[in-house]
């Protein structure tokens, strides 16, 4: 493969040469902006070599003489193998070594020199920056660089799945409501029209969905214009069925070809103020727009975000059906794992099945990361023939998953035992407990923003020496993506305050390469807890419901506090699961969840 790598490389720079480009970043995104693009878009992972079935965090820059793929801490092991031979070169994006990619342009560019980019697949955002920089150091900018339109002529078609309805007894909330709601925020931002591109948004928006667009995700390849006297969706037609016609005419959604947007917002109105989100609407179509754009949009998301009464009420559905198939799952790892047959590729697609198994499940909610001792490491692995190993052995299980439920969307990490484990693994565990419960419990203030929680998951670690570098929670999108915006609880600063109604996830780690990984993970909901002189007071509510490793507690390191917390949540998921479990799964959670003392 990496051979084929070469080529693609080689053809690329006759393409830049062609076009007078000394230098080309390549995104990993599409128009939208979209986490894991459609296929027809993941053009820099087929260049590079470095890619994944849930997709991966990075951007390349090419030269005449280099070739750099900057991605995250997540997947710094990942891509260090994979680009191997490719001719690329792994760039950290951030943790101590990290290096700017927009600052190596300008330390490695000339005056005079040309960078080009595929305007349609960044952001206004990024691509001011970028050409901010550019020019300060007289160095020019093309956004107009197609690249794969060049060098990639068996590249897949955009996708042409039909749409279906999410059914609104389950939302909660009828289309003419939303609209009404994001013409409200289009108000409040002092614009009179709104041109989404957010595919998680616009699914949100028009209560529609689809299967096999985007992998892992029920949401589709579309363009949404809203204004008091029209209401336009921009999609390609094919994908619309005749349910799905009526529905959108119910609303008075007009449907126009998807490729005709650009030349729709170039003949606007020049009274129109048409607001943009500049994080998710592709440079490309900026450089159409013919009105007055205005910056903003990040009100439409935050609508999104927070889920209503008859969403929560789905989610603790699907959290019980995500619970049961779970149960069966570790049942069949514990009984089949001494027989030394079962592998990582194995459990996922048995893991696949019985979750698909139970008619509400659509989909996975992202491609399993089943990570066996140091594959567990490895943050965002992904097994392969090429990778597969079997359990066996003394050691630590890894399993992240979630479903696609249409009523709700799960994501649940457990790490387990089999075997033996040693006291330090033991150790680890319980620290990242420790920094689970310690998040899932705590009280704050209305206007807290999750950066200023997400050191509480993170403090028994490094007190002990140690670190993990991804988020400690992201948002999650309701029957739409697993990773959503715009609440998240990490590091780096976020303005966005958590609400109630907010699902976003726990989940701290530590991960020893070479050794093992461990993370636990559950999705909270944020809900009021009360209101005092000093104003009102949130907290978090667990949805999650499948056991911790109680084998791997070293309860001597846990308070009592923390101990209670465990059985109590343990408790609930007795509750809740028992009566859907047969006779032998009872006896087994019973187990798996029996009251721990130090």
């Amino acid at each position: 493969m990496a051979k084929k790598n070469l080529e693609y490389l080689q053809r690329l720079r006759d393409a830049m040469k062609s076009n007078g480009i000394d230098a080309v970043v390549i995104s990993g995104t599409d128009p939208h902006q979209s986490e894991l693009p459609p296929q027809h878009w993941r053009g820099r992972e087929w260049l590079t070599g470095f890619w994944s079935e849930n997709g991966t965090n990075g951007t390349a820059v090419v030269t005449l003489d280099k070739a750099l793929c900057w991605t995250d801490s997540r997947y710094f092991i990942q891509a260090s193998q994979q680009l191997q031979g490719t001719g690329f070169s792994m760039m950290k994006e951030d943790g101590p070594d990290a290096v700017d990619l927009i600052d190596w342009l300008v330390e490695n560019l000339e005056p005079g020199q040309t960078v080009g980019i595929d305007g349609m697949t960044f952001s206004v955002a990024y691509a001011q920056r970028l050409q901010q920089e550019l020019d300060d150091n007289n160095i020019r900018f093309n956004d107009n660089f197609p690249q794969f339109d060049y060098i990639y002529p068996d590249r897949p078609e955009r996708p042409k799945n039909k749409l279906f309805i999410h059914d609104e007894s389950i939302v909660g909330e009828t289309v003419d409501s939303k609209m009404n709601r994001i013409l409200t925020e289009v108000k409040a931002e002092l614009a009179n029209a709104a041109l989404i591109s957010a595919l998680d948004d616009i699914a949100w928006a028009t209560n529609l969905r689809t299967a096999g667009d985007i992998a892992f995700s029920p949401i589709f390849v579309a363009y949404l214009y809203i204004s008091e006297n029209l209401k336009t969706l921009f999609i390609d037609k094919d994908k619309i069925t005749d349910e799905v016609a009526s529905h959108l005419n119910k609303y008075n959604i007009e449907i126009r070809p998807y490729d005709s947007v650009t030349d729709f917002v170039a003949a606007l109105p020049k009274d129109t103020r048409l607001l943009i989100d500049p994080e998710k609407t592709a440079r490309g179509v900026y450089d159409h727009i013919g009105c007055t754009p205005v910056f903003g949009g990040a009100g439409i998301a935050r609508l999104k975000s927070v889920k209503n009464n008859s969403m929560l009420s789905n989610l603790a559905t699907a959290m019980e059906k995500d619970g049961v198939a779970l149960t069966k799952f570790f049942m069949m790892v514990e009984k089949e794992y001494p027989s030394g047959k079962l592998t990582e590729v194995e459990l996922g697609k048995r893991l696949r099945e019985l979750r698909l198994a139970d008619p509400a499940c659509v989909d996975e909610s992202f491609a399993p990361i089943i990570g066996w001792n140091a594959h567990g490491a490895i943050v965002h692995y992904e097994a392969t023939d090429e990778t597969d190993v079997a359990i066996e052995g003394d050691g630590l299980l890894l399993v992240d998953s979630g479903g696609q439920y249409t009523y709700g969307t799960t994501d649940i990490t457990r790490t387990i035992a089999l075997g033996n484990p040693t006291s330090q693994q033991k150790h680890d565990f319980t620290l990242v407990l420790k920094g689970h419960i310690a998040l899932s419990t705590i009280k704050f203030p209305a206007g807290t923003r999750g950066a200023q929680l997400d050191v509480l998951a993170r403090q028994f670690l490094w007190n002990d020496g140690k670190a993990y570098y991804h988020g400690t929670g992201h948002g999650v999108g309701f029957f739409i993506n697993c990773h959503e915006g715009p609440q998240s609880i990490r590091l780096n600063e976020n303005p966005v305050a958590l609400e109630p109604g907010m699902i976003t996830s726990n989940e701290p780690g530590l991960y020893i390469e070479g050794e093992y990984g461990i993370r636990c993970e559950n999705l909270v909901v944020t809900e009021p807890w009360r209101t005092t002189p000093f104003g009102q007071f949130l907290q978090f509510k667990n949805m999650t419901l499948f056991p911790f490793d109680i084998s791997l507690c070293d309860t001597s390191l846990m308070t009592d506090d923390e101990i209670n917390w465990l059985n109590e949540y343990h408790a609930e998921v007795r509750r809740r699961l028992l009566p859907l479990l047969s006779q032998e799964e009872q006896e087994w959670m019973n187990e798996k969840t029996k009251p721990i003392e130090k």
